[in-house]
């Protein structure tokens, strides 16, 4: 089949797919180099902590701003652009641990260059995917996260051993340069000739940024008339309203529960259960695989009970948001009691893997409630899931060696427990949020 008889907006969410899998492959490839790279050269933990950490600090500052600029600009250029940015950063910069401030100012770059992706593919699928196919097709984007996480933490190690640190950077900056081209052949704007029902849907030619004093004209029953439109974003209305705060709020749950275990994982493996990770082989990328699987079966499930209208939009997401975080809940706080590596990996792969379920709760409602402005949303959403992470990460470490203060092993669950429980019990608050604030109705025009 010629991938020109593929439905356009098929190939849009492909490649929203394949973009987000590339970034993640980008961000745990810089980790495995540069962790490589410094250890090589010396570098003591506090420093490698730093430059590792500041990718998120240029994230969270250009999460609202990408929103902004998908809503003005239109998120397929914002997106394209941003993707170049960083994979020329990788290109052009060398990985050398002791130039600080050079690797300091490059993450930073490449952080500010992320930080516009996503908030522009949510203004992207807006524009194209029609509502019966959004959870599905924002939990296939997403999805594309992890399985790059996944990808990065099983192939570049081998990569950094054979052909060294410098040869991650190149990968990947040849990785953004493919998608690059891809989506600058591929990607469009979405016509309106072809959702004939798009201003009712919500979606299509309706969704694209309106410019100031835009003149439109139509036909009606053969006349010619205009109406002026106008450009301006809601940001009270967004900021006040209960049920962006009921998505903001679980974005911000998310992101603790996954960064903590991202970044804490491999020290409770290592210390707390006093077990290599070299030993534990591929069995270490099945929580990101797990993340991949659940998060399209979410999507799938939403869907099929919205289009089969087993249930309304309101009730679906929250369905799947409370399965999703409750199960998530009772996982993370009983990955202390799991004194196994195989005990600990099941635990974990069943957290995030329901995690990743109630994205397609939480996750897509940004284009249930405000479809022309989902970028946006996803941009105040998305600052807060970021500072998540930094929060998280940090207290986790200040936990950890405020229980060695207090003379306990680290190898003891009680080391531990305060760090799994203060995510398990997010996660019951964030779904009791969502259950009374949210709705699946479009409340911004």
């Amino acid at each position: 089949m010629k991938i020109t008889n593929v439905p356009k907006r098929y190939i849009i969410v492909v490649l929203t797919f394949i973009c987000t899998c590339v970034c993640y492959i980008e961000r745990v490839g810089f980790s495995i180099a540069y962790t490589a790279a410094a250890d090589a050269a010396g570098i003591n933990q506090s420093s490698k902590g730093m430059i590792l950490s500041t990718f998120y600090y240029g994230y969270a500052c250009s999460q609202v701003p990408g929103g902004w600029a998908a809503q003005k600009i239109g998120g397929r250029t914002v997106l394209l652009l941003s993707f170049l940015l960083w994979s020329l950063t990788c290109a052009f910069v060398p990985l050398d641990p002791n130039r600080v401030t050079l690797m300091v100012l490059a993450r930073l770059l490449v952080g500010v260059a992320q930080g516009f992706i996503f908030p522009s593919i949510h203004t992207v699928l807006a524009q194209w995917v029609p509502p019966h196919e959004r959870s599905r097709s924002v939990s296939l984007t997403t999805s594309g996260m992890y399985f790059g996480a996944a990808v990065g933490t099983l192939l570049l190690p081998s990569l950094v051993k054979f052909r060294g640190p410098q040869s991650v950077f190149v990968a990947e900056a040849s990785l953004g340069a493919m998608w690059s081209l891809l989506w600058f052949r591929y990607a469009s704007d979405p016509p309106r000739s072809e959702h004939p029902k798009a201003t009712a849907a919500g979606f299509g030619e309706s969704m694209l940024p309106i410019k100031e004093n835009h003149q439109k004209t139509k036909i009606e029953n053969g006349v010619h008339s205009t109406r002026t439109t106008t450009a301006n974003i809601p940001w009270k209305r967004i900021m006040l309203s209960l049920p962006i705060w009921a998505i903001v709020v679980n974005n911000f749950t998310f992101h603790y529960g996954l960064y903590v275990l991202m970044n804490w994982l491999p020290t409770y493996f290592e210390l707390g259960l006093q077990h290599s990770l070299q030993e534990m082989g591929s069995s270490k990328m099945i929580p990101y695989l797990n993340m991949f699987l659940f998060s399209n079966i979410g999507g799938v499930i939403a869907d099929h009970l919205i289009t089969r209208r087993i249930m309304s939009v309101t009730r679906t997401r929250k369905l799947l948001n409370t399965v999703g975080f409750v199960v998530a809940s009772i996982a993370l706080m009983a990955i202390p009691l799991f004194r196994t590596p195989n005990g600990a990996v099941f635990c974990s792969s069943v957290a995030l893997g329901f995690l990743a379920f109630a994205r397609a709760g939480f996750a897509v409602n940004h284009m249930d409630v405000a479809p022309r402005y989902a970028g946006i949303v996803m941009g105040v959403s998305n600052t807060a899931g970021t500072l998540a992470g930094v929060i998280g990460v940090d207290l986790t470490g200040r936990l950890l060696e405020a229980a060695k203060a207090a003379q306990l092993d680290l190898t003891s669950p009680d080391s531990w427990r305060a760090v799994f429980v203060i995510p398990g019990s997010l996660c019951i608050f964030s779904s009791l949020v969502f259950l009374l604030l949210s709705t699946g109705d479009r409340i911004f025009d």
